[in-house]
């Protein structure tokens, strides 16, 4: 092809990429801002209730605008198995490109593509085939601070086929149901305060019919609460119907509650290096949240009960304080009320309390 066809036909194809928007989960454009951050995230439970599954990939600005170095990236792996609770890899997990995404584009429904993650010493790790079912929510944001943000956008009914391997050799092919999010913004952990996030997907025959089948009722909910300014709190609750989102209930309409505090004997501190450092007390885990939603006469009640935590100490990069992420997994009672029919399902959930390791 002679070199100036060659060149019309890549600016148009730029041009067409231009107008569709990136293809990948992120803006196309370099990461600049030092505590500038994009993160994909994994959330899964096996449909027999006997494993779980939590993983982040995450990038990390430059630390001056100067700096023509790629972005830090840090991965870390989480699986939980009902009879021995939780392990992980250390941030460094591997990854295989390219990362699955509900977001990139395109990308249709039931189509099966790979994630693989495995920890550097081989275990946990897990090659799993995943599938959207659903559509995503709204994109949401959180302002805070003086010029901070926390952007995310989630979607549920992803489903999973494939292998789940532990530590102790032991290996399981497992099907499983989650859901996936993205989130970028920019923020520092004592400025964002701290969060809680969570999802449920009602049991479903999705892996039995197909891989094309959503969930019949599926939910995620966000609560963010930073220290400052005042009313800079963030919630939301949103409910997903045979794919669907149907109701998203509003920081006005939504309220959490919690009760009890979670036994420490049932928290393992992760990875297990943060166990050489000197790390602040853990913030404590409620052993119960009830999340509440009402809007006109619709309802949307989910109460949880921990039966497990992992505790993920993160480091701060503007000060010395750790921060604490808790990923809890425990049954689920859901109750609702939606254009006057009630519904109700059990199952398992998985959220994330976060927050000062000293307690806050």
């Amino acid at each position: 092809m002679p070199a100036n066809i060659r060149r019309r036909a890549n600016e148009k194809s730029r041009a067409v990429h231009h107008a569709l928007g990136p293809r990948g989960p992120f803006p196309d454009t370099p990461m600049t801002r030092t505590l500038e951050r994009r993160w994909l995230h994994y959330a899964l439970l096996s449909t027999d209730g006997e494993l779980g599954l939590v993983a982040n990939v995450a990038w990390l600005g430059p630390a001056c605008a100067e700096d023509a170095r790629a972005p830090q990236c840090t991965t870390i792996l989480l699986l939980h198995r009902r009879d021995s609770g939780w392990e992980a890899s250390q941030f460094n997990a591997r990854t295989a490109a390219p990362l699955w995404s509900a977001f990139h584009q395109p990308h249709d429904h039931g189509q099966a593509t790979p994630l693989r993650l495995a920890a550097v010493a081989g275990a946990p790790a897990v090659d799993l085939l995943l599938s959207r079912t659903s559509h995503p929510c709204v994109s949401q944001c959180a302002p805070f601070a003086d010029d901070q943000h926390l952007r995310w956008q989630s979607e549920t009914g992803v489903t999973a086929q494939g292998e789940w391997s532990f530590k102790d050799g032991t290996r399981r092919l497992a099907r499983a149901v989650g859901y996936h999010e993205r989130v970028r913004g920019f923020w520092g952990w004592p400025e964002l305060g701290g969060w809680v996030f969570g999802f449920a997907n009602a049991p479903t025959k999705a892996l039995a019919d197909g891989p094309t089948a959503p969930p019949a009722w599926a939910l995620v909910f966000t609560f963010i609460n930073p220290p400052a300014p005042v009313g800079a709190t963030t919630a939301s609750l949103m409910l997903w119907r045979d794919g669907r989102m149907v109701r998203h209930f509003a920081r006005r309409n939504v309220s959490m509650a919690v009760r009890g505090q979670l036994s420490r004997d049932k928290v393992r501190q992760v990875p297990e290096l943060a166990n050489l450092f000197g790390v602040a007390p853990m913030a404590p885990i409620p052993s119960r949240l009830v999340i509440t939603g009402a809007q006109g006469d619709d309802r949307l009640l989910i109460d949880l009960d921990v039966d497990s935590a992992a505790r993920v100490v993160i480091p701060s990069e503007t000060s010395l304080q750790p921060f604490s992420v808790h990923e809890v997994i425990g049954p689920v009672r859901v109750h609702g009320r939606l254009n006057g029919a009630d519904f109700a399902f059990e199952t398992r959930g998985i959220a994330e309390f976060a927050g000062g390791a000293g307690g806050d």
